[in-house]
């Protein structure tokens, strides 16, 4: 089974770019399930019902957020109805909306996705691995379900990486979004997960996080806001990752890095095609 996990779409740039570039890759390499973190989308803050429909239209099966999922107010509204747009799971009680869920993928193979949101650096939310945990408990890996996957929306390296581990055995992919910045650390732990600590974006690297330059690095020098941060508009670099899963265990078989367009050095996994 072919999987597909797209980091943080950011602005205009990025969700065009993965509008125009998922249906060919898709198609192409017979990918079985495409997982997009949206939360950046809306002009970088949040993502409207407009914008989930067009990603999910593209090929999305699913699509993840973070802490910027309540920044379009009507969020709160529209993801009652939206059962494929996901919120962290560690949000308290009662907090519209779902943190995981289970899907059906392209070759009929049941997919749980769970979105789980960092403390260190970040609003103290409830505690994510006892979120995860007990999901995944509920759920488990090659009984209930055939592959799942974490969306670990996190600040810190170390936190990511602890999920990672604490996990290990029992999920096929933990995946780190929210930093913005691809990290090469992609790797199949000792137990049969997936993992790697950062996606990147899908957005214009010539930016600070997918922002133009100007205000952020105005704000480091003065330490004053002089305006908005807006999205960079360049060619964006559409990144994330692509695992393999055996559909007997629901572990990882392979991990590989995908970067397509924009300024970073490009990236397919072995044997797949642009489309």
């Amino acid at each position: 089974m072919r999987l597909l996990f797209l980091g943080d779409l950011v602005g205009r740039s990025g969700r065009q770019a993965v509008v125009e570039t998922l249906p060919g890759l898709v198609e192409a390499n017979a990918i079985d399930f495409v997982i997009v973190n949206g939360e950046n989308s809306a002009a970088g803050f949040g993502i409207t019902e407009a914008i989930l429909q067009d990603v999910l239209d593209a090929g999305a099966d699913v699509v993840t957020t973070g802490n910027h999922i309540w920044d379009q107010r009507d969020t709160l509204v529209y993801i009652e109805r939206q059962d494929r747009l996901i919120r962290p799971i560690n949000f308290p009680s009662g907090t519209p909306g779902r943190g995981a869920n289970i899907f059906t993928a392209r070759n009929g193979a049941r997919i749980l996705v769970v979105n789980a949101m960092g403390r260190v650096f970040m609003d103290s939310l409830d505690d994510p691995f006892a979120a995860v945990d007990q999901v995944l408990e509920s759920t488990p890996l090659g009984q209930v379900v055939d592959a799942a996957v974490i969306d670990m929306h996190a600040e810190a390296t170390s936190e990511k990486q602890a999920m990672g581990h604490f996990v290990d055995g029992r999920a096929s992919l933990v995946v780190g979004t929210h930093t913005h910045v691809p990290t090469a650390d992609h790797q199949i732990l000792p137990g049969g997960t997936a993992y790697m600590s950062d996606a990147g974006m899908c957005g214009d690297y010539d930016s600070v996080l997918g922002m133009e330059k100007d205000e952020p690095v105005s704000r480091f020098l003065r330490k004053i806001p002089s305006g908005r941060f807006t999205p960079a508009l360049g060619e964006a670099t559409v990144s994330g990752v692509a695992v393999e899963i055996d559909e007997t265990s629901g572990l990882a078989t392979a991990i590989a890095p995908l970067r397509l367009g924009g300024r970073l050095s490009q990236v397919l996994p072995p044997d797949w095609r642009e489309g």
